[in-house]
């Protein structure tokens, strides 16, 4: 069985899939803040309510954003932390990218980059823009969107699709792994987070003296 864990947004979401790709449990649920402290506890409840251990597990899947800092984060650890201990390949999965595969209506996937920004990615493009709020609207006017619900109603993006999450990181974690059954390397893989969190400088402060 192959698990993923998306939390690029408040709407973290878990996937169970086996090697063919079927969807066997999801979970999926709505937290800013207790993002630690739910994704494992949740993880293994879905593993357990289908008699299924960490030890049947054959890889592991993780959206890499880019989106909300704290949930990639915590999703990156965990994934990494399981690849590791259970010497399992591991696939990050570009979320935005997911949810556009998993939603063929949609044209465009949007997630937050900030209280008035928003990372855009357009199907087919090479890489998430970032978008002032103020723009968004006319740079969506006419598209179908697929969008956090959070972010959707902060937005005010009508007739937003909801993102399918884990599962479309599972499916495109299973494609990956027929491809590559070595995965990506845990020891490089990073969130997509394309800028830095607010209040942290990334500019040089000056020559750096050791004491």
């Amino acid at each position: 069985m192959i698990v993923a864990i998306e939390a690029a947004s408040t709407d973290l979401s878990l996937a169970i899939v086996d090697p063919d790709g079927r969807i066997v449990a999801e979970d999926a649920w709505t937290s800013a803040r207790r993002q630690s402290a739910e994704l494992l506890p949740r993880l293994l409840a879905l593993l357990a309510a289908h008699d299924h251990g960490l030890s049947k597990l054959s890889g592991i899947g993780v959206g890499s954003g880019p989106g909300s800092f704290t949930g990639l984060r915590v999703a990156m650890a965990l994934a990494k932390g399981l690849a590791v201990a259970l010497r399992r390949p591991i696939v990050a999965v570009p979320s935005l990218t997911a949810w556009l595969d998993a939603d063929p209506e949609a044209e465009v996937a949007v997630a937050r980059a900030g209280a008035r920004d928003a990372y855009v990615q357009p199907r087919g493009g090479s890489a998430p823009l970032i978008v002032d709020r103020d723009g968004l609207a006319e740079r969506l006017d006419g598209t179908i969107v697929v969008a956090p619900s959070e972010l959707a109603e902060a937005f005010e993006i009508e007739g937003a699709h909801a993102p399918r999450g884990a599962s479309a990181v599972a499916r495109s974690t299973v494609a990956r792994l027929e491809v590559d059954a070595s995965g990506d390397d845990p020891r490089t893989i990073e969130p997509i987070y394309l800028r830095a969190p607010r209040g942290v400088v990334t500019e040089g402060k000056g020559e750096v003296r050791w004491l």
